[in-house]
């Protein structure tokens, strides 16, 4: 097996546990974590401060040309730098989250980040989470995974995560945001939110973090016989 063929991809929807998941899986098998969600944010953040609307695809896609994104994944940790800025801390807020959806959506901006993303993986030894991964960004990864579970959970989980970071939000609010979010991730023109092809599905509404990583380790062990 080649080295490039050695990316896990945890594709689902926005709450899932898809992050902490990935985070977690690759501290286990020693590999880097690489959360794209936060390239999008990252996009969503500066665009929203430089009042480039969604709508404008023209200019959103030449701010991505033009900015300097790096991630740093190693240690199973993504730090986000723009220029000589960190912010990573400022990509949670619910107001980036609703605007990632929305930017990703532009096909100028995925290809964009797209040629960023695969020159990371060239390396392998990766565990990568987002909406397209085994689709679209990583199709040939030995290892897919699809997480789902269900709006209420997910909604009490992103109320839960925000609420560690200082920040309450009504949960009537982050159920609407997260419908609003599945409809676009799931009929956009621009990969779309569907399983790849041979993906393993787990539903996370019942079980703990810790049973569905479980799981996860087990197939990566056989996949990847370690």
């Amino acid at each position: 097996m080649e080295n490039r063929e050695k990316i896990i991809t945890i594709d689902g929807p926005a709450g899932s546990g898809k992050s902490t998941l990935a985070r977690n899986l690759a501290q286990a098998l020693g590999w880097a974590n690489l959360n794209t969600g936060s390239m999008y944010r990252a996009v969503a953040l500066v665009a929203n401060e430089r009042g480039i609307a969604p709508s404008q695809e023209r200019e959103a896609k030449e701010l991505v040309d033009s900015m300097d994104l790096r991630l740093y994944c190693e240690n199973s940790e993504t730090l986000v730098i723009v220029g000589d800025r960190d912010v990573t801390g400022l990509l949670g807020s619910p107001e980036v989250s609703r605007l990632s959806s929305r930017y990703s959506a532009i096909p100028g901006v995925r290809e964009a980040l797209l040629g960023v993303q695969r020159r990371i993986g060239e390396r392998g030894f990766l565990v990568t989470e987002g909406r397209d991964m085994g689709t679209v960004v990583f199709p040939w990864a030995a290892l897919k995974f699809f997480l789902t579970a269900s709006p209420e959970v997910r909604a009490l989980r992103r109320q839960g995560q925000l609420a560690r970071e200082g920040v309450y939000v009504e949960m009537a609010e982050i159920l609407a945001d997260i419908a609003a979010r599945d409809h676009s991730d799931s009929t956009r023109d621009v990969a779309q939110l569907k399983p790849a092809l041979g993906a393993i599905h787990i539903d996370s509404s019942n079980v703990s973090a810790f049973e569905v990583e479980t799981v996860m380790i087990g197939q990566a062990k056989k996949v990847f016989g370690l």
